[in-house]
């Protein structure tokens, strides 16, 4: 820190310390101003230029020192000087006390706030750039707000001096005004019976009920800049429109029907979306047909000399067909149809903030709507790699069509969705290269569970080349090739058939977004706000859609949140809760998790401890011959409370829910260690975990003492 930064810090201190030490604050109290309100009336009166100045400028040093006093001081303002003089004198002197902290704010920290967290603060800067204007606007409508933080955290942002001056002045504006008039009736009390006159008590309903008044008020502005052009339905056909009936837009308009509201839920392909008819139900029906053939290779381990697995491919994918066919009723038309849900198939396409256009052939319906929940899904990514156009590639969407089982199977990408299908060919028998960019597989997991993933998928029969970036694909002689690079040199790998999973990209094409102009983000997700609002209040996004976690239960979980905040919204909305999102990789062994695992804590600066537990040790999972996998538990420094959960392991999807229930409702390692499991279970690995958290926690000094009275008493 150079010299004038220490000593603009001197001299803020001395005049702080000074304010304590001489205990200044007596005199900015409401009962010294009421005492003392008939001298500086008489004062007043006699030089008004002396009075003015001086409150005026102790009004700017409290301000800019950010010490308390200032709410007393537009009171005392009000009842001294009647309220347009007071609005006025406070106003401009507040915005420039709070203009002067700010600067002071940045002059001292800025520098080295940004240095030290610029990649965490990188998407506010962005924010602040783009729209610092508004967001400080608001919070000075809102008295709620601590008036010296908001001066001293924007100091730490990119907002400009003047932005932040004049968007201070007017946004307090309000504020100060309700503050000034009850001041003026503060003025006015003569007895106690002046406690309770309509005037003084309006100022303070008016006081109370003010940041409710701003945040509608700020609502309306908004809203009115973003329909400004668009004309306004005067009816609605519909209270909801749902487009999407994956989980998301199913949740959202079941939902709706059981309240009682007219809902419209269009789907252009399959009611039941990825999951049922692409994603969960048919990867996992394979999943479970691929571990039963691989128990061929694993005779020994299960006792057995010999077991036989004959199958035909063919005959395992209608199976997965079947599995879809049988849970297909839980999302057809004819059941959401019974509970009132209107069911349109069709192309839905934007005409307008409240109007949709519902296409399917030739046939075209329009229908209008006060609220819209896009619930539309995602689809396999396809990198742009030089010759890809020219390969009949496979993804999560037409892997299900294949009759015939690929004798070489390409699997391009190192993520849940590559690692689970690597997995399940190679136990079905086809040679499978797994080709991952990164250095390692499934990279957001713990490190320690994607090495052991890798063993497993190389165990299954998977070549898997992790650090591998794709160059070109190429096709020569008859023979197909991914050209690859590692360390600086090239190689072709041969395949018959490529599987790409790299990704997933948000269904937003052709929904008429563009007319709306309605941002999203690079893999198409559309933004949304903790209300899941797009930049249309009216309009709500959930689901894979809209991000941030692409899961099937995170989407039914948004869907309440979208869908109660769509149709209610105008009493009370809720913000969607992240805290506690789980998921699960189901290879052999399964990853589970929920809450942050080590990297990320290490990432956040978190202060934790980690507690181990291996599977090795479980006598159920001995007996099973799936002793292999381990229970990681992350918890906050010196506290049992459970801040992430890695299960790795034979159910660890299963095993997960017990720390997901804890950490949804503040139940810490004690809670689980005192809890009964049945033995012998895979449940009891999370028991065994909090055990070793309470072992390594001991009281030693209590033990040896017990010990000695143990020996005491022999």
């Amino acid at each position: 820190m150079n010299v004038r930064k220490l000593i603009l810090l001197a001299v803020f201190a001395i005049l702080i310390a000074s304010y304590f030490f001489f205990d200044l604050g007596q005199y900015l109290s409401l009962d010294y101003i009421k005492n003392q309100q008939a001298s500086f009336d008489a004062l007043y009166q006699e030089n008004p230029a002396l009075i003015l100045g001086g409150f005026f400028l102790t009004y700017v040093l409290v301000t800019a020192l950010s010490l308390p006093g200032a709410a007393i001081m537009t009171l005392a303002a009000g009842a001294l000087f009647g309220f347009w003089v007071a609005l006025l004198l406070v106003s401009f002197a507040s915005s420039m006390g709070a203009t002067l902290a700010f600067i002071a704010s940045r002059f001292l920290f800025h520098d080295t706030v940004q240095q030290r967290f610029g990649d965490r603060l990188k998407k506010l800067n962005e924010g602040v750039r783009k729209d610092g204007a508004f967001y400080l606007f608001t919070l000075r409508l809102v008295p709620a707000f601590p008036f010296f933080v908001i001066n001293l955290v924007m100091g730490l942002t990119p907002i400009k001096v003047r932005t932040f001056y004049w968007v201070s002045q007017v946004g307090m504006l309000a504020g100060t005004a309700v503050y000034v008039l009850a001041g003026t009736q503060l003025g006015q009390i003569e007895s106690a019976s002046g406690l309770l006159s309509p005037e003084l008590i309006g100022a303070f309903v008016l006081l109370g009920i003010f940041p409710w008044i701003a945040k509608g008020i700020m609502a309306r502005l908004q809203a009115r800049k973003v329909y400004q052009g668009w004309k306004k339905p005067k009816h609605f056909d519909r209270n909801l429109i749902v487009i999407g009936a994956g989980s998301a837009g199913l949740v959202s308009a079941y939902i709706a029907a059981m309240v009682k509201a007219k809902v419209t839920l269009i789907e252009k392909h399959k009611m039941g979306g990825d999951c049922l008819n692409t994603g969960c139900v048919p990867s996992k029906a394979l999943i479970k047909s691929a571990s039963v053939a691989f128990h061929d290779k694993q005779a020994e381990k299960y006792g057995f000399d010999t077991i036989s697995s004959q199958f035909r491919f063919s005959k395992l994918m209608a199976r997965v067909h079947r599995a879809i066919a049988k849970i297909e009723p839980h999302d057809s038309v004819q059941r959401y149809t019974d509970l009132g849900v209107d069911c349109r198939q069709g192309d839905a396409r934007f005409l307008s903030p409240w109007e949709v256009e519902i296409r399917n052939g030739d046939q075209v319906a329009t229908l209008t709507a006060r609220s819209i929940i896009i619930a539309s899904g995602a689809r396999p990514f396809v990198p742009p790699i030089p010759g890809i156009e020219e390969m009949d590639i496979l993804t999560s969407d037409n892997l299900w069509e294949l009759d015939e089982q690929p004798e070489r199977l390409l699997v391009l990408g190192g993520g849940p969705i590559g690692c689970e299908l690597a997995q399940t060919f190679a136990r079905l028998g086809s040679q499978v290269t797994q080709v991952q960019r990164q250095p390692r597989l499934m990279v957001r997991e713990d490190p320690e569970a994607c090495q052991l993933v890798k063993q497993s998928l190389e165990d299954s029969g998977v070549q898997v080349l992790t650090g591998h970036n794709a160059i070109r694909f190429s096709n020569e002689a008859g023979e197909k090739y991914l050209h690859v690079e590692h360390e600086g040199e090239e190689k072709a790998l041969p395949f018959d058939a490529v599987l790409v999973a790299v990704g997933r990209q948000a269904n937003t094409d052709h929904l008429g977004l563009e007319t709306l102009a309605l941002p999203t983000d690079p893999d198409g997700t559309i933004q949304t706000n903790e209300l899941l609002q797009s930049r249309y209040p009216n309009i709500y996004a959930c689901g894979d859609v809209a991000g941030p976690y692409q899961f099937t239960h995170t989407a039914a979980h948004q869907a309440w949140y979208a869908a109660v905040n769509a149709l209610f919204g105008f009493l009370k909305s809720f913000k969607v809760d992240y805290r506690v999102i789980p998921w699960c990789t189901f290879t052999s062994p399964e990853v589970a998790r929920v809450g942050v695992n080590e990297q990320e804590a290490d990432e956040q600066g978190i202060d934790y401890e980690v507690t181990r537990y291996g599977i090795d040790d479980l006598d159920r999972a001995i007996a099973d011959s799936a002793d292999e996998g381990y229970v990681k538990v992350i918890t906050a420094k010196g506290s049992d409370r459970i801040l992430g959960v890695t299960i790795v392991g034979q159910h660890a999807g299963e095993l997960i829910a017990e720390y997901v229930l804890a950490m949804k409702h503040g139940l810490g390692l004690n809670k689980i260690l005192g809890t009964i499991h049945i033995y012998p279970t895979m449940a009891e690995a999370n028991k065994f975990a909090a055990g070793e958290w309470k072992k390594a926690r001991k009281p030693e000094g209590v033990l040896r003492w017990v010990e000695r009275i143990h020996n005491w008493r022999r």
